[in-house]
């Protein structure tokens, strides 16, 4: 099975990586057209995920067409942007394997339903868990969910891109792999606003567990399982994102913890938080399910420019509840 993948930042250029491992030819397309000279000429992608040399066989290109001798795609494009490059790509009813995490701003599709809208003809798989871009292009052991609702698909999948370092969890809940990747991004800028604000590590904790409760809720509303939710691509995903500096979203919330302003924050970023677009996305909804999620509201009103003191104060001082 010879892959394409679709974005040529960190994660886009780790995944081609991780194809190339088995010896096969891996068509890499990148936006920039300096990402696909370096690739090309220097075997490294210096503007997103320097240090790693990567496989001969990865040939990068600034031409969708190039792709079109591919027998599966990974797309890796940031979610807000997945919807026009799909549009610009003719997918010919190849597998598209999406590995984006986020909500469509506006329509408030998930990513494997805007695919499923641009490129109906294709089947469509979802790579999702737990993952720092330089950790799996330099081999470190990483456990990921494959999600597809065709077993057979699913299977050949997981076969072409496993290895040693790489392992692929099959399931066949794309709705439950997708939302766990989309709320922890949002959930990882909270932790990152505790950090950043200093609250120590029993709130970071408290962070962490209710984000989850407020995960689970938000999925199992949208027809999500919860053993998915509770796997490499949720719990799994989210244990990772709230905790490391190597989080872009984990980064941002600390600078909003300190009183930073985020149009300042992401101003300043080559590279794409996606929580942020995410959050208020998730917060419509997760009002038309009528779920309550307290914490991705706090998030959102941050990045509207809320004072840090008020709105956690604001967080602190709900009803005292029952857990769950």
């Amino acid at each position: 099975m010879r892959i394409g993948v679709i974005g040529g930042g960190a994660w886009g250029t780790a995944l081609a990586q991780v194809a190339a491992r088995g010896g096969e030819p891996v068509t890499l397309w990148a936006r920039e057209r300096e990402v696909v000279a370096a690739i090309n000429e220097s075997r490294e992608n210096t503007a997103f995920l320097r240090g790693v040399t990567l496989a001969a066989e990865v040939r990068a290109t600034s031409d969708l067409a190039d792709l079109d001798a591919c027998d599966a795609v990974l797309v890796v494009a940031p979610a807000q942007h997945v919807r026009s490059v799909l549009g610009a790509f003719d997918a010919r009813g190849k597998p598209l394997v999406l590995c984006a995490k986020g909500i469509e701003a506006g329509t408030k599709l998930l990513v494997s339903e805007v695919a499923a809208d641009v490129a109906p003809g294709s089947p469509i798989a979802v790579l999702s868990g737990p993952t720092f871009a330089h950790e799996v292009a330099g081999g470190q052991p990483t456990a990921v969910t494959l999600a597809c609702d065709d077993e057979g698909l699913r299977a050949r999948l997981s076969e072409r891109l496993a290895s040693p370092a790489f392992r692929p969890y099959a399931s066949g809940d794309v709705i439950g792999a997708e939302i766990g990747g989309a709320v922890k991004n949002v959930l990882a800028i909270a932790c990152g606003v505790v950090e950043g604000a200093g609250l120590g590590l029993n709130a970071r904790a408290a962070t962490i567990a209710r984000g989850f409760a407020e995960m689970t809720r938000f999925g199992l509303a949208r027809g999500a399982r919860s053993e998915t939710l509770g796997g490499l691509s949720g719990l799994g995903d989210l244990v990772l994102t709230c905790s490391s500096t190597s989080s872009r979203n984990f980064s941002l919330g600390v600078g909003l913890g300190q009183g930073l302003a985020a149009t300042g924050l992401l101003a300043d970023r080559r590279t794409v938080a996606e929580g942020a677009f995410t959050a208020p996305v998730l917060r419509e909804a997760a009002a038309d399910a009528g779920v309550g999620m307290p914490v991705v509201d706090a998030v959102c009103d941050l990045l509207a420019g809320g004072d840090v003191d008020a709105v956690i104060g604001r967080l602190l001082s709900r009803p005292l509840r029952s857990e769950g």
